[in-house]
């Protein structure tokens, strides 16, 4: 923009005001984003749970002893069966690892957490500087800002209070990952490893799945059709975070009971017979 002059005084004026205005719209704005990006694009610090993720390997490490024993004990009772020989061969190996896996389960955690936060960062990389910010686009654009400021702010806190939920189950899943790895290589206990795992990776990639969200909605912009509703589709693309997560999370939690009621209607339906 050129500088103030006589010549131009009035349009200097006019692109003045709208800047202040711009910049009051952002104000609120700006440390939100802020945050927002910070919990998305940096690794989730999980060395505050180191003294409890070593308990839990303690704890572990003392059934490494019983499931060997048991091994053993079914290579002694599988004679010269070659399928119960081989089915505790197998049994041995998921024992092993199962070992290494729990045992180096903090560094593997936190390895997924730094690949996942270095792609993230790179998506973010290709989107565009302004993109979540209010800009002076055009009059149809500032307009639409005005009106649909708070809302946007909503969506920013919205937002917010789901990273800062994932940040904390995410902190914390690093102990439960441990267990979901023990869990999983223990044939009773298979599905609830599973159950574990799925939902720990699930709220791991929570950062990539919102970078591809935030990318597709800036390249919207450049339609024609959207090149003046750019809120609507700032609002649209925490939004469509937001409700995507929600579903994740409800789809865990509809998974995790119906996991569990399966052995507790089996007990139920072998109690039935019985009586």
């Amino acid at each position: 923009m050129s500088s103030c002059g006589i010549t131009n005084l009035g349009t200097c004026l006019v692109e003045k005001f709208f800047e202040f205005v711009v910049y009051i719209l952002n104000l609120p704005v700006r440390p939100l984003l802020s945050m927002i990006d910070n919990l998305l694009t940096q690794p989730v610090n999980v060395d505050i749970f180191l003294s409890v993720w070593t308990i839990i390997i303690y704890i572990l490490s003392l059934f490494y002893g019983i499931l060997l024993l048991f091994v053993g004990f079914r290579f002694l009772l599988a004679g010269h069966s070659p399928e119960q020989r081989e089915k505790a061969k197998r049994s041995l190996a998921n024992i092993i690892l199962m070992m290494v896996f729990v045992q180096t389960s903090f560094f593997l955690y936190k390895l997924i957490l730094e690949v996942i936060s270095s792609v993230t960062t790179v998506i973010f990389n290709l989107i565009r500087d302004d993109f979540f910010l209010i800009t002076m686009d055009s009059i149809g654009n500032i307009g639409l800002e005005l009106v649909l400021i708070i809302p946007y702010i909503i969506t920013l806190i919205v937002t917010l209070i789901f990273l800062v939920l994932r940040y904390l189950c995410v902190g914390m899943g690093v102990v439960f990952f441990a267990l979901g790895i023990f869990f999983y290589f223990i044939e009773p206990l298979n599905q609830y490893g599973k159950l574990i795992l799925n939902y720990l990776f699930v709220i791991m990639a929570l950062p990539f799945f919102y970078s591809i969200i935030f990318l597709a909605s800036s390249k919207f912009l450049e339609l024609e059709v959207f090149a003046n509703m750019k809120i609507v589709v700032m609002i649209g693309a925490f939004s469509l975070a937001n409700l995507g997560t929600l579903f994740l999370i409800l789809f865990v939690i509809f998974k995790a009971a119906n996991t569990v009621a399966k052995p507790i209607g089996g007990i139920k339906t072998v109690v039935g017979a019985l009586a």
